[in-house]
């Protein structure tokens, strides 16, 4: 059960708040739900179902481009239960008919869908258009269907499952692919497939292909190709999401053993890690312009990792319990323009490691230029100065965040129980881009792929104010908290933070700090012969992949507010409004300011709309 709000009261559950950038409300006319929901019940549960996913694609019209799509070929699918449900998304000026969906499909016990993801590459408009849509299932299968054409129907790892037998976790297609897609399972295993090729009739004999600091990749050993092409093995423990940068170039990894894993997709390399502060990772997002990769767990916070430093920059604290979904908003994100940016590769990073004489001596007054990405930020002169992020979580809080770059690029060490406070301004950074991923990985291409990657560096001395901590907030008592040693502090703040739902807040405050050693001695034996030791000690808390909670920035959140009577599993930021979903079933529309139907025409710009402030789509162009 969820945490219902704060210490002796009853939060009630929210329709509308207010940002800086006006007021949001829900519309009631763009509730998606399985068709006769009943209404909520407190003494119900939904017991051990898996979370509720959403996918979305935009069909393109006939004739046009990616462009061009209007709002009924925007299709959206989510899972609730033993049915999977397939709409068009009708946005928010239209109201949806429950009981016609495109494609309603309901499996059996063991075949429970558990994450899904449409292929936008596939997608084509016009009559009979169709999309391929990739389901993972609770026993370990994957299926490609086509929900509107319902010509497409291919099942992989069935039968006898001899592939792997755990639960599918997440799911993607390889961005720019036609037909390979990637897939996570509970085992800490990822598989590589075609969907254009079969598996073998006997199970999967695999030769080691790279190994390094707590991962091994293998291939299959067969006389044709056969499915899977390559199995990612990172340890005993579940991986339970992973996300490709917007250069298609990298790919976050998030696991049970508390590890966040950078992975050169082209070339398998491991290129950074860190770790959560105690318990396991959840969810994990990149930035619109790929310079930072933000994860959630079981640690209630949300860890902000610069792909530039190779580090953690700032840790938020907001939520009450775990946090299970974390996405940048692109179309609240402000832009400026792009100084003093100087450009590396990996190779250059390898050597050199971002040591401080070369932060403060090499810059370019000029931005450099990407040619093949004629729309993208660093080619128009832009650079993010403020990104607006996202974070749902268990305890049914929404949390907005605004990272002002001038925050997170701040000096390392802070006085304990200091904290930074979300808010909005124009500062500068820098991006880092790399060019498109534009065809896909075959068997033996990943031998010869080049490390190439630009990099950015910078050097500031600002510093955000300290403030004060609420009461409630896990970080005003983890603050206090030392694994060598624990110092003294306001006994008052160790009393509230009630939190039910969350595991770790089972046990009393004081046993916080055995709990934290317990669950770190926990990831790194559970990880087994294929966790090397020097992972666990280059994450080691007090280091720059996990640093103290009195070593690093915490944010608080510019919005946190319960807007739902179960856990949050779902969030998606589109450009006229925000979907949230539940474990209810329930997937909620979030009108943005002045998107509202009947909205005065000349209502007041948002902070997006100002200056040199522009929309950044997921794939980080400008539109």
């Amino acid at each position: 059960m969820a945490v219902q709000g704060d210490v002796g009261t009853k939060e009630e559950v929210k329709t509308q708040f207010n940002t800086i950038e006006g007021l949001y409300k829900v519309v009631p006319l763009s509730e998606y739900s399985r068709p006769n929901r009943l209404a909520y019940n407190n003494a119900g549960g939904v017991g051990s179902s898996p979370p509720v996913r959403l996918s979305f694609v935009s069909l393109p019209e006939m004739g046009g481009g990616v462009n061009s799509v209007n709002e009924d070929r925007t299709k959206i699918c989510y899972n609730y239960g033993r049915d999977l449900y397939v709409y068009s998304y009708r946005g928010i000026r239209k109201a949806v008919d429950l009981n016609k969906p495109l494609e309603k499909r309901s499996y059996n016990k063991e075949e429970v869908p558990t994450c899904h993801d449409f292929n936008s590459v596939t997608a084509s408009g016009g009559p009979g258009g169709g999309v391929s849509l990739l389901v993972g299932l609770l026993g370990g299968q994957l299926q490609v269907i086509d929900p509107i054409t319902k010509e497409v129907n291919k099942t992989f790892n069935a039968g006898e499952r001899l592939i792997d037998k755990s639960k599918v976790t997440c799911v993607r297609w390889v961005p720019g692919s036609v037909n390979q897609f990637l897939c996570a399972h509970q085992s800490g295993n990822m598989y590589l497939y075609n969907e254009e090729l079969v598996c073998a009739l006997d199970r999967p004999h695999y030769q080691l292909f790279k190994e390094g600091d707590g991962f091994s990749i293998y291939t299959c050993k067969t006389k044709t190709t056969r499915n899977p092409l390559y199995r990612w093995s990172l340890g005993d423990m579940a991986v339970n999401e992973f996300a490709f940068s917007p250069c298609s170039k990298y790919i976050a990894v998030v696991s049970q053993d508390g590890f966040l894993r950078i992975f050169n997709f082209n070339t398998m390399d491991l290129i950074g890690s860190c770790r959560s502060y105690y318990g396991g990772l959840i969810c994990v997002c990149w930035s619109p312009d790929g310079r930072y990769v933000v994860c959630g767990g079981e640690d209630d916070l949300l860890t902000i990792w610069s792909f530039n430093e190779r580090r953690v920059v700032a840790r938020g604290a907001g939520h009450k319990s775990w946090v299970t979904v974390v996405a940048f908003d692109p179309y609240t994100t402000l832009y400026g323009e792009m100084d003093g940016v100087v450009m590396h590769n990996e190779e250059s990073y390898n050597r050199n490691n971002y040591n401080s004489t070369e932060r403060s001596a090499k810059f370019r007054s000029k931005p450099p230029v990407v040619t093949s990405r004629p729309n993208s930020v660093v080619s128009d002169g832009l650079n993010a100065t403020c990104y607006r992020l996202g974070s749902v979580g268990q305890d049914t809080l929404l949390c907005l965040w605004d990272l002002k770059d001038d925050y997170l690029r701040q000096s390392y060490y802070r006085p304990r129980s200091s904290t930074v406070v979300s808010n909005v301004g124009s500062v500068g950074c820098s991006s880092n881009n790399t060019n498109a991923h534009s065809t896909s990985i075959s068997v033996n291409s990943t031998q010869n792929s080049a490390k190439s990657s630009n990099h950015v560096k910078e050097n500031s001395n600002s510093s955000g104010p300290p403030s004060a901590l609420s009461a409630n907030s896990l970080t005003a008592k983890l603050a206090s908290l030392n694994f060598v040693d624990r110092r003294g502090g306001d006994k008052s703040a160790d009393k509230d933070h009630k939190r039910s739902s969350s595991l770790a807040g089972r046990n009393s405050s004081s046993n916080l700090h055995k709990k934290e050693s317990r669950s770190s001695n926990h990831s790194h034996a559970a990880e087994g012969d294929l966790s090397s030791p020097s992972l666990s000690s280059k994450c080691g808390v007090g280091t720059a992949q996990c640093p103290r909670m009195d070593e690093c920035p915490l944010l608080e959140p510019l919005v946190c507010k319960k807007i739902g009577h179960e856990r949050l599993t779902g969030l998606v930021f589109r450009e006229d409004s925000i979907i949230t979903a539940c474990q209810d079933g329930c997937i909620h529309t979030w009108c943005r300011p002045g998107k509202q139907v009947g909205a005065a025409l000349h209502s007041s710009p948002s902070p997006s709309s100002a200056g040199l402030s522009q929309p950044l789509t997921p794939g980080g162009t400008v539109v």
